[in-house]
Order: C-alpha cells, then sequence, then structure tokens
C-alpha cells in the first residue's frame, strides 16, 4: 500500500466514524435512533460516520455519552491511525 493511500485509510475523521458506527450498531441503535438519542441532526450523524465532519469537542462528547463510554475507551479507535500517521 502506498503512503497516500494508507493516510487515506488512516484518516482520524473516518476511523473515528468507523468506530461510532461499529459502536452504535453494537448497541443496537439505527443511525436515525442515535442521533435522536443524543441530539444531533441524523444527516449530520451520517456525515460524523462516513469521516466527513470535523467535530467540535461538545459533539463528541455527546457522542461518547449516548455510547455509554468512557472517552479514554472511545478513543483507543483512534491509536492505530495515531501510530500510522507518526511512522
Amino acid at each position: 500500500m502506498s503512503t497516500k493511500t494508507r493516510a487515506v485509510a488512516q484518516n482520524p475523521l473516518e476511523v473515528f466514524g468507523a468506530g461510532v458506527r461499529a459502536e452504535r450498531k453494537a448497541r443496537g441503535y439505527s443511525q436515525e435512533a442515535f442521533a435522536d438519542h443524543i441530539g444531533i441532526d441524523r444527516s449530520y450523524m451520517g456525515g460524523v460516520e462516513r469521516g466527513e465532519r470535523n467535530l467540535s469537542l461538545t459533539n463528541i462528547m455527546r457522542i461518547v455519552v449516548g455510547l455509554e463510554m468512557k472517552p479514554s475507551e472511545f478513543f483507543k479507535h483512534l491509536d492505530g491511525a495515531a501510530r500510522a500517521k507518526t511512522q
């Protein structure tokens, strides 16, 4: 895999979004139900999960709290992306 391809695959917004999607699905929420649960628009939530949104800390915390996780637990999803960026 080229450096450019690896960088795209390890985009932190995409990794964050994939983590949100995985945790949301593991808890049995549809995207719409989860967005309602945390007070975020469903289309915005879709953008988050696709890695198209650069979220504020407020919205990150809404998501983490809505998933009933500690921030430190949730951010383990980004560990691999951070390592890839420094190599």
